[in-house]
């Protein structure tokens, strides 16, 4: 009887000791990839989430020049600035600043990425003079443009002069300050966005275009049927980077105007930049923060609902 005990007990103890053994293995089997991916991922709460909530927790109150939190008042910064003059103006700003710099950057990236594909000598050379632009910081580029845009010995002025056009207060006047900074995001974005539209040139078969060259298509309507359709993914990859890019713009801009002329280049950014670090008013600069994250994600799922359906995916 004693005997029969011991041999059940020891069944018992090993199939308990087989099922737990399972178990921690299933459990190591599932928990080890989370473990994998925890260094990053607080990297990644440290310096995203925390920042974000705490930027929505201080937008509810007032703040005193220190950034201490000094009372609470709920929505309120978010209804003075969606009914304040200049914070309208700033989005009117940069809306148009958008509209200057986008289309412009990505129609002449895609020209210089059609001419730089073309099998011709040198094409090495052009390549590397066309996506110089990445190399140079915004900082670099807006000290070398403001020098080129100076009004008396600026060589952009002398340029014009030779054709008779009389100086322009690139700088300085309020309709040409929105032009100049644009001028110069649009040389700066040709840089990334020639790199990733050569690439994708790089990988459409050139029988289509033989193909099409046979059957009497000449160069303007190959790129039409064939170039744009087939490179519309990168396109579209190049259009959501720089939106989101002109949108955050803020080196060029604090370089080169100050957000003037008499505001007609105080984007969104720099006007949280001001408000924050000028006038002290944490509260309001993160509201604003907010209200831009906000207009970000709807534009950017727009042009997902919207833009990736003319996607042609091979």
């Amino acid at each position: 009887m004693y005997r029969i005990e011991s041999i059940t007990s020891k069944a018992n103890y090993k199939v308990k000791r087989r099922s737990v053994g399972i178990f921690l293995k299933n459990f190591k089997a599932e928990i080890e990839p989370f473990l994998y991916l925890l260094p990053a991922a607080s990297i990644f709460i440290a310096f995203t989430f925390y920042p974000f909530f705490k930027t929505i927790y201080i937008s509810l109150f007032i703040t005193d020049p220190q950034g201490g939190l000094s009372k609470f008042i709920g929505l309120k910064n978010y209804f003075d600035l969606l009914t304040s003059s200049d914070f309208l103006n700033s989005l009117y700003v940069t809306f148009k600043f958008v509209l200057l710099t986008v289309p412009f950057s990505i129609v002449i990236s895609l020209v210089l990425a059609i001419f730089a594909n073309l099998n011709i000598r040198g094409k090495s050379i052009f390549r590397t003079f066309y996506a110089l632009p990445i190399s140079i910081s915004s900082a670099s580029a807006a000290v070398i443009w403001t020098l080129l845009f100076n009004p008396s010995i600026g060589f952009v002025n002398y340029l014009l002069g030779l054709f008779g056009v009389p100086p322009i207060g690139w700088l300085t006047d309020v309709k040409w300050g929105i032009v100049a900074v644009s001028i110069v995001t649009i040389w700066l974005n040709i840089g990334m966005n020639f790199i990733f539209l050569l690439g994708g040139l790089q990988n459409i078969p050139k029988d289509l275009y033989e193909s099409a060259q046979i059957d009497g298509a000449n160069v303007f309507l190959q790129h039409i049927k064939i170039t744009i359709p087939m490179l519309s993914p990168t396109l579209f990859f190049v259009t959501v980077v720089d939106v989101i890019n002109a949108f955050q713009q803020f080196g060029v801009i604090n370089i080169m105007t100050q957000g003037g002329p008499v505001d007609s280049t105080n984007v969104i950014v720099y006007s949280i930049y001001r408000d924050a670090f000028f006038n002290f008013r944490f509260g309001v600069a993160s509201a604003e923060s907010i209200i831009l994250f906000v207009i970000l994600l709807i534009l950017t799922v727009l042009q997902f609902k919207t833009g990736e359906r003319k996607v042609f995916y091979r």
